[in-house]
């Protein structure tokens, strides 16, 4: 077992923490929070930032070569990943699919090899994946899904941009996904779990009020606001901590109760 690391109060405190999308919004928020708790960040985003990084490699999650080549050249002795880079649904289908979950499991699947003994990886998903149940013949029929092939699986499955329809599913996948290697790399103590957001008023908030239409504003209506950044990023920090050795395979909402208004809607409670 992981021994705690608390020193001094900071709960990240020596840790070294991979950041993707850590240029605006969540990514942003975590990055800044991980330096304030005492841990060093590696800012991974398709745009240059200086804030709140020690070191930042530009890559795009969408292409695999560009992927490949980011792993080589990250160091070894991670002790956490907070994967937060996405792209909303008003985003091309083909390019939410490879950056929302293609590319982020090529990405982590390829980094494990440089990850500590102990480490967190915490994907961040989205209310948007609340279905996910009832989308498991699809989750499944992506599971071993290549760049190559994700314009042939959107017209197969039918996970294009109506509706939003490829960005809800990215995030179901990646909640199965998350929730299915919730003891693959256990022998080393290496743990994965994902935090599930609601609306956030980010940049692409206007994005999933666009695409979404009314049923984006019902959510609205329901909320007392949207969240902030800096209500999500604290439950990436704690996940990404050593307090959390024993969540394994965990999705956490935080979306204000919003996930437990549809729930106890649907159980008529």
């Amino acid at each position: 077992m992981a021994e705690l690391n608390w020193t001094g109060g900071k709960l990240l405190q020596d840790k070294t923490i991979v950041v993707t999308g850590c240029a605006s919004g969540i990514g942003w928020e975590t990055a800044r929070l991980v330096k304030a708790l005492g841990g060093d960040v590696i800012g991974i985003d398709v745009r240059k930032t200086e804030d709140h990084v020690d070191e930042l490699y530009i890559a795009d999650l969408s292409d695999r070569m560009s992927i490949k080549a980011l792993i080589n050249a990250l160091p070894s002795g991670i002790d956490g990943l907070a994967n937060i880079a996405g792209l909303p649904p008003t985003a091309p289908a083909e390019k939410v699919l490879k950056v929302n979950l293609v590319g982020l499991k090529f990405f982590t699947e390829g980094l494990i090899g440089k990850l500590n003994d102990g480490a967190s990886i915490v994907n961040l998903a989205s209310l948007a994946g609340f279905g996910w149940p009832q989308a498991v013949e699809t989750i499944k029929a992506s599971e071993d899904l290549a760049f190559e092939d994700v314009a042939a699986f959107i017209a197969t499955h039918k996970v294009g941009n109506e509706g939003g329809r490829s960005y809800f599913f990215s995030k179901e996948a990646l909640i199965a996904w998350t929730l299915k290697n919730r003891w693959t790399w256990r022998e080393r103590d290496i743990r994965m779990n994902c935090v599930s957001p609601g609306p956030v008023d980010t940049p692409i908030l206007k994005d999933f009020v666009e695409t979404l239409g009314a049923r984006a504003e019902e959510d609205m209506r329901v909320m007392d606001r949207p969240g902030r950044a800096e209500d999500i990023a604290p439950v990436v920090a704690f996940l990404l901590s050593d307090m959390t050795h024993w969540i394994r395979g965990t999705n956490i909402p935080v979306d204000g109760g919003m996930s437990s208004h549809v729930l106890t809607n649907m159980h008529r409670l």
